[in-house]
């Protein structure tokens, strides 16, 4: 019997790494790198100095400015820290479209020397958060299947449901959130979406032709689960007029679905 459930283990294995290679395979023309150290579960230090944020994905924060970790940040360093020694050190880089953040930082997908894809591997074992940020966004459609995957087993971050209803918003930062549409307004700052419970998605103008209109015009009254960072509006003049606290951003239709 031992014999038989280590076999069946191994098959396990060796099924769900044969799923995981699936997620987001390499393409060809690659950029060379050598990782100095692993900062987080979705940034990497580069021995040339350059420090990457990995492209799609969202890793719990570890502790800081008087915070403590989030859970499974430190298991998302960790599993990338092992992912990187077991390519060597060496991975390579496929530099995003808009190809540096606000930071400073490289922004590309990032694989190993065997070609797994060290996002959609993050993603898929529950370590990080599947997102999507315009106009880097050519690698939505396996990293979305990735994260399916991780919730449908219930793997790390999705053992216990992590999505947050409206009222529940307390502070700013990355979350998932649910509710129900109030309203849905346009003007030339875009388009607002008003959830029940102080919440307020936008969708910039610059980004509106990405979203299908005619869905977002009949939003009204439907339930929604939408993911990104959350900003908390209660210092701006506008706050007392819109009413509404906290606010989300859009850039691409991947960030929200319909319940």
């Amino acid at each position: 019997m031992k014999k038989a459930s280590q076999v069946g283990a191994f098959f396990v294995g060796a099924i769900w790494l044969t799923a995981a290679q699936a997620f987001c395979p390499a393409p060809k023309g690659l950029i060379p790198a050598t990782v100095q150290r692993v900062v987080d579960g979705d940034t990497l230090r580069l021995k040339d100095g350059r420090s990457v944020r990995m492209i799609g994905l969202n890793a719990p924060e570890l502790a800081g400015k008087g915070r403590p970790a989030e859970p499974y940040a430190l298991a998302a360093r960790q599993r990338l820290q092992q992912l990187v020694a077991q390519s060597g050190g060496r991975v390579g880089l496929l530099v995003g479209r808009e190809r540096r953040d606000r930071y400073g930082r490289t922004l590309a997908h990032v694989y190993g020397a065997s070609g797994i894809n060290f996002e959609a591997r993050l993603i898929a074992e529950g370590l990080a958060y599947q997102v999507a940020v315009a106009p880097n966004v050519a690698q939505i459609a396996c990293q979305q299947a990735a994260e399916n995957h991780a919730r449908r087993a219930g793997l790390g971050l999705w053992r216990r449901s992590p999505v947050l209803k409206a009222e529940q918003i307390r502070r700013s930062g990355f979350a998932l959130v649910e509710g129900r549409v109030s309203k849905v307004q346009r003007n030339r700052g875009g388009i607002w979406i008003a959830l029940q419970g102080k919440v307020v998605l936008h969708i910039a103008p610059n980004v509106l032709g990405r979203f299908d209109r005619q869905l977002l015009k009949g939003l009204s009254g439907r339930r929604i689960e939408v993911r990104g960072w959350v900003m908390d509006r209660s210092r701006e003049d506008r706050f007392k007029s819109a009413g509404a606290r906290w606010m989300l951003s859009l850039s691409d239709p991947s960030a929200f679905r319909l319940l």
